[in-house]
């Protein structure tokens, strides 16, 4: 009697396993991961009212959530990672541009397509150079991460240039920093049309559809149902019309085969890690790991050069030029410590193209440069107050002038002081440089969200990125302390 309890409570407490199309339905919620930096028409914020989401997929969203009886609701998401996201369950659907391709219809179901694209190719005019697919090898082009025009330059042999927005990629090309641009059709008119720059081709069509996790296939049914019906009530056509996108190549879309898909069945076994660390992805990771010190080195000799000249600009004086510099230098420490150094790359790089056109590898050095410069300063400025006053006395009663003073008493005390603070920063600064990646900079870490987007596995290549960290930033520890130990500074 008591097994009996004990079973009839434990079946009681027991969570019961519902599929998504039933977990959609009881809370009564469609959540659609989509990313709103993705810009016009897709989903984005509507410019006469703030927080209400506009775009052909969110008008999409809210008509296949109605279908299904509830409302939709939009879950914010980079748009390289809503396939891992959508496995680890962030959101019920992915609604945003996700094109039907062979490697992600292995991973994810797909639904039946609801839009059919053309991948455009794009150049500045007269340049002979782009006339097709074939002649990108070698050329940098421009495109997003993880889509079909990025997996198309891969097999071109074009050098693929990876952006998170779809607007930066036209203002490099007008700056000369690209070769071109492959985006779909749907960007390029909206984002490509700027002076100097002209359509070379069509060179690619693809289609649009949503992705739902594997084994879902009540779920891909419902959503199949859904568009179904919004295409034969033509609703869904009132939709791509009301943004402009409906042409004659939409005619046809009934008729396209579903695309290749993920089994559908109830109780799919998730996919397997498909990643192998091959000498070609050492050779990429060891890549980026070289950008990546290539950048910090010079981004913190840039920083300390900076931050001395601040650090002596800032020391008290009567004469009224020193006061201005130290006016100057302390409202630069502000600035660059009170944004973020994010911020300041987006300046650096694109707010100012049109002043300065700075490569990326040349913007990335000096927006890190200009920002640790500052903290640099303080450190320096510190160890400076520090040196002992008694000393200072002493260099001036043997005649030493303030130069001298400051080359042969005041710096090498100040330096003992600041080093554990450099080395610290170039530590810091060794992992910030993941933040160029913004400015189509391929380092560590965007090396490895690539991999580990293409590969199916972030483990594997987190590992092997943290393992490059580690290797890059304990020997200037050691090496910090080594040199503290010889001035002195540790016994």
């Amino acid at each position: 009697m008591a097994a009996l309890l004990t079973s009839a409570a434990v079946s009681c407490v027991r969570p019961t396993a519902h599929t998504a199309l039933e977990q959609v339905q009881r809370s009564g919620v469609l959540r659609w991961g989509a990313d709103l930096q993705g810009g016009e028409p897709y989903v984005f914020e509507d410019p006469q009212q703030a927080g209400r989401l506009v775009g052909f997929e969110v008008e999409i969203a809210d008509a296949l959530a109605r279908e299904l009886g509830v409302r939709a609701e939009m879950v914010q998401n980079d748009w390289t990672t809503l396939v891992p996201s959508l496995e680890r369950s962030s959101f019920d659907i992915v609604l945003n541009g996700l094109e039907a391709t062979a490697a992600r219809g292995e991973r994810i179901a797909l639904s039946r397509p609801y839009y059919l694209f053309a991948e455009r190719l794009s150049a500045r005019a007269g340049d002979a150079r782009v006339k097709d697919l074939a002649s990108l090898r070698g050329l940098r082009v421009g495109s997003l991460p993880n889509s079909l025009a990025w997996d198309m330059l891969a097999t071109a042999g074009a050098e693929q240039v990876p952006y998170e927005g779809v607007e930066e990629p036209y203002e490099d090309l007008v700056q000369g920093r690209i070769d071109a641009v492959l985006l779909d059709d749907i960007i390029a008119e909206r984002y490509g049309n700027k002076p100097g720059l002209h359509v070379v081709a069509d060179v690619g069509q693809g289609s649009y559809v949503v992705g739902i996790r594997r084994g879902e296939a009540e779920l891909v049914r419902a959503l199949d149902g859904a568009f179904d019906r919004l295409e034969r009530s033509g609703e869904l056509r009132s939709i791509l019309e009301r943004w402009q996108l409906y042409n004659e190549r939409q005619s046809g879309l009934a008729s396209v085969a579903r695309p290749p898909s993920a089994a559908t069945e109830l109780h799919t076994a998730p996919p397997h890690a498909t990643f192998a660390l091959t000498p070609h992805q050492l050779g990429l990771f060891l890549r980026g790991a070289l950008v990546t010190l290539a950048i910090s080195s010079a981004s913190m000799l840039l920083a300390v050069l900076i931050g001395l000249l601040l650090a002596l600009a800032r020391q008290p004086s009567p004469h009224l030029l020193q006061r201005w510099l130290a006016r100057f230098a302390t409202l630069y420490v502000e600035v660059f410590r009170g944004t973020p150094v994010l911020l300041q790359l987006y300046v650096l790089y694109y707010g100012l193209a049109s002043v300065v056109s700075l490569d990326a590898f040349t913007a990335a050095t000096l927006g890190l440069g200009l920002n640790y410069a500052a903290y640099e300063a303080e450190i320096y400025r510190a160890g400076i107050q520090a040196v002992p006053h008694g000393e200072i006395e002493a260099a001036r009663a043997l005649g030493m002038s303030g130069v001298l003073t400051l080359r042969r008493v005041i710096l090498p005390h100040a330096v003992r002081f600041s080093l554990p603070g450099m080395a610290n920063d170039f530590i810091s600064l060794l992992k910030d440089s993941s933040l160029v990646s913004v400015i189509t900079v391929i380092e560590l870490t965007k090396r490895m969200t690539i991999a580990a987007v293409d590969g199916r596995s972030w483990f594997i290549p987190g590992v092997l990125c943290a393992s490059l960290y580690l290797a890059m930033s304990y020997p200037l520890s050691r090496l910090a302390r080594h040199f503290e130990a010889r001035l002195g500074g540790a016994k």
